[in-house]
């Protein structure tokens, strides 16, 4: 049997027109209404309400030209393979240990800082101010100063995005299931403050095949020298009080007034 027969003969009235032996008339209307068909049908398999995919990867999606966080790059796109989350963190929270007034963040942070961080938002490829940058050091939240990665483990993906493949500790980002765009990804969120970050993607390099696709905005940074020995973000940020930044946050602060 055709395949496409095989295919649509569980479809009532397909199976009379989907062979080569249909009349002309019949099979031109295969070939406009199958493509069609088999495109809504894609489409169903990828969206769905938030949460019906929980802790399960779903298919690439067929993307448009528009511009979405982690998905171009200088030569190729890059391919989208979400991780997978660990039960129970389809839901976003709605507290955080660190607080600041939206009037405050608003006058503290540039405007795609805030579009960024606040209304997770997507800076342009390849013009944040950290996609190339190479000095030894933290990278923190620009939003709390709280220490996130590594440079040691910064590497060139070609997305136009800064990418690690690890994190200074696992504590420190949230994981939470991203529906939007009608596909499946995982947001990366700092786990003090909330601040969008970027996504999460299985294709980086070893040991982790981590690839933390990150904006510059949601970052700054304190050069090595600078930068404060290990102690826990929680210990780091404590006493200063809730919504009020330690010191190293304020020195996180202070670097991150460039504007991108």
């Amino acid at each position: 049997m055709h395949r496409s027969a095989a295919f649509h003969g569980h479809i009532p009235g397909f199976a009379a027109w989907a062979t080569d032996e249909a009349p002309r008339s019949h099979r031109l209307l295969r070939r406009l209404f199958l493509p069609l068909l088999r495109l809504i049908i894609a489409f169903r398999s990828v969206s769905g309400p938030p949460g019906a995919n929980c802790g399960r990867a779903s298919q690439p999606a067929a993307m448009s030209g528009f511009n979405l966080l982690h998905l171009v790059t200088k030569s190729q796109p890059v391919a989208l393979r979400p991780c997978g989350l660990p039960s129970g963190a389809c839901r976003r929270k709605k507290t955080w240990p660190v607080v600041f007034s939206h009037d405050e963040l608003k006058r503290r942070l540039t405007p795609i800082q805030f579009h960024v961080t606040q209304e997770r938002g997507t800076e342009s490829a390849f013009r944040g101010e950290f996609t190339d940058h190479k000095d030894d050091g933290i990278y923190t939240c620009v939003v709390c100063g709280a220490p996130l990665f590594d440079s040691d483990k910064k590497f060139d993906s070609g997305s136009g995005w800064p990418s690690f493949y690890d994190l200074i500790k696992e504590e420190s980002v949230t994981l939470t299931d991203d529906f939007s765009h009608g596909m499946h990804r995982v947001e990366t969120t700092c786990s003090q403050c909330g601040a969008h970050l970027g996504h999460l993607f299985d294709d980086g390099p070893r040991p982790t095949g981590k690839r933390y696709c990150i904006n510059s905005a949601s970052l700054a940074f304190q050069p090595r020298e600078q930068a404060a020995p290990s102690p826990s973000v929680a210990a780091e940020l404590g006493g200063a009080g809730k919504g009020a930044p330690s010191s190293a946050t304020e020195g996180a602060m202070a670097s991150s007034k460039t504007e991108l």
